[in-house]
């Protein structure tokens, strides 16, 4: 039996891969293959990721999210791209009065997106397989790519408009 451990160090080394990504998020497969039924995954995303709003309705299948490290917002948006709910939850570290809570899960069909709100922040994503990566995101048509002087822009007036600035 082969147990994997997921030391403070392998949390270090994939949060360093993300500081260093021009995405300035990286992530890490915890599943075999793409055809495992549970599909688990790292996702160290630093505060000036910008992961385009999107969603997962052509492979329709539930996103669980928790926080790891760090904190996060999940902000959801309506058909048109307005924001609709505006979600935070963090790490046990940052326990708050408030019961923000570790944790979300995104119902299929939804646009949204995550933002990271500390540097280092690291998320485990849980979804149902098989993986298909054609139909695992449909990228939001209103938002602008990722990698772009656009996206960063759309990223400071989301942050901004949330109250993150």
């Amino acid at each position: 039996m082969t147990i994997t451990r997921f030391s403070n160090a392998y949390l270090n080394s994939l949060t360093q891969a993300a500081h260093e990504s021009p995405r300035r998020r990286q992530s890490r497969t915890i599943h075999i293959t793409t055809d495992d039924p549970c599909q688990r995954l790292f996702n160290a995303i630093e505060m000036d990721s910008y992961v385009r709003p999107h969603r997962h309705k052509n492979d329709p299948k539930v996103e669980t999210l928790f926080a790891i490290r760090g904190r996060f917002h999940l902000v959801t948006f309506t058909e048109q791209g307005e924001i609709e709910e505006v979600i935070p939850f963090h790490s046990e570290k940052h326990e708050a009065s408030n019961d923000s809570g570790v944790g979300v899960e995104i119902q299929v069909g939804t646009w949204h997106t995550i933002i990271a709100t500390e540097p280092h922040s690291i998320l485990l994503e849980v979804k149902a397989g098989p993986f298909n990566l054609e139909l695992s995101k449909e990228p939001a048509p209103w938002s602008p790519a990722e990698e772009t002087e656009e996206g960063q822009i759309y990223l400071a007036q989301l942050k901004k408009r949330i109250g993150l600035c």
